[in-house]
């Protein structure tokens, strides 16, 4: 009888190595599948391959998905100036959802008889992974070789010692997840409210103190340019500002969040590159839309964030928002120039065609060129007439901040 073939969302990491090594032990036919979302070289795709050999898998495949994540969900981010409590680009969130359907397509594709990930019992992955499965591939059973056996970290590098599994079980302490959006660190550190993770805790390095200077140059909300450079595509713009900004230690943090399933979770991030993008996108925004485009832009992309955060990428209300999105970037082009510093960044102004402060209409605080001090009378008279009258007819007076 032949084997069950099961396709594994793997990684190479401590836990995905474990479920290769289980499945194969449960008498499955393993086959890898590495999703690329941009934080995989060639040469570490190379040393994927051959760990996942190593672990006697039956085939392994990698697919870069770059491109087709940041067209289908990170430009939307943008647009939207995603930033989960004001702090996380979503940058796992995002690429979990992009590897899940990856993954699903490869299942369909080898037409295989179970899909596995390793997620734990006590994060958000699980659930992404298993909605996502469970929408595409309603007939595949799904394994969890982590969160079915409840397995500790320490556990699964003793399993893995034992089947003289070779592997740096020293840097397997954190848990590092890398892709074009930014890199996520868990560890003890992110397991307590208190304590910061220590610097040999980060994967990129502090190596410039210095001021630098740079354009970053968008066209219709897209960043398309870095000072002189022009990148055909915003995937290529985005990979170059991360070599320029990551060498600044820009973009470090902790974030702190409500999970899917209900607990508070920690988790360390660095993501210089997304950070800038989406400041300095929304710094040109503020110059270039309306009040109201902005209210509602606001509104609509934090409910989407934390709607994708969740896993409900599918749902079609989705592709909705993001039509109202990309509706608003008609005039977001321009440049937004910024200073680079030792961990911080400063967003020093813009230059736009489209730019609503121009000074043809009036400039603030000083003078106005479209309007007279006639005009304001009136309409401040009629901009307050509705609450002039509620106090009015109800013969109402305010003390102390208070309705008398």
């Amino acid at each position: 009888m032949s084997l069950k073939k099961v396709v594994l969302a793997f990684s190479g990491g401590l836990d995905t190595s474990f479920c290769a090594v289980h499945l194969k032990e449960e008498g499955m036919e393993v086959h890898a599948i590495t999703i690329n979302t941009g934080g995989f070289n060639k040469e570490d795709i190379k040393r994927l391959e051959k760990h996942a050999f190593a672990l006697d898998v039956k085939s392994y495949k990698c697919v870069d998905v770059t491109k087709d994540y940041y067209e289908k969900i990170l430009k939307y981010l943008i647009f939207g100036n995603v930033l989960k409590n004001n702090t996380y680009p979503l940058s796992v969130s995002a690429e979990r959802v992009c590897q899940a359907i990856a993954t699903a397509e490869y299942v369909k594709e080898i037409g295989a008889d179970a899909v596995a990930h390793g997620s734990t019992g006590a994060g958000n992955d699980q659930v992404r992974f298993d909605m996502i499965f469970n929408i595409l591939l309603p007939e595949v059973r799904i394994i969890t070789p982590i969160r079915d056996l409840k397995l500790s970290r320490e556990e699964e590098i003793t399993y893995l010692k034992k089947h003289n599994v070779q592997m740096d079980f020293e840097k397997s302490k954190y848990s590092i997840n890398k892709g074009i959006w930014g890199t996520s660190v868990g560890g003890k550190e992110t397991l307590t409210s208190n304590l910061p993770l220590p610097e040999e805790a980060w994967p990129t390095k502090v190596s410039l103190d210095k001021t630098e200077k740079i354009a970053l140059v968008f066209e219709k909300g897209q960043l398309m340019g870095i000072n002189d450079l022009v990148f055909k595509h915003p995937v290529d713009a985005i990979q170059k500002l991360s070599e320029i900004i990551a060498p600044y230690g820009i973009g470090r943090d902790i974030h702190v969040g409500d999970t899917i399933i209900g607990i508070k979770g920690r988790v360390g991030f660095e993501a210089g590159a997304p950070l800038v993008i989406i400041k300095t996108h929304h710094a040109l925004e503020k110059h270039v839309l309306t009040k109201w485009q902005i209210y509602w832009k606001d509104n609509m992309s934090t409910w989407y964030g934390n709607w994708l955060h969740e896993g409900q990428f599918l749902d079609p209300v989705m592709r909705n928002i993001e039509d109202f999105l990309q509706s608003t970037q008609e005039f977001v082009s321009g440049k937004v120039f910024v200073a680079l510093h030792t961990h911080r960044y400063i967003i020093e102004g813009i230059e736009s065609p489209h730019d609503l402060m121009s000074a043809k209409y009036g400039t603030y605080g000083e003078m106005n060129k479209s309007w007279t001090g006639e005009d304001v009378k009136g309409f401040t008279k009629i901009f307050g007439n509705q609450a002039a009258i509620y106090y009015q007819v109800n013969n109402l007076k305010i003390e102390s901040g208070h309705e008398d």
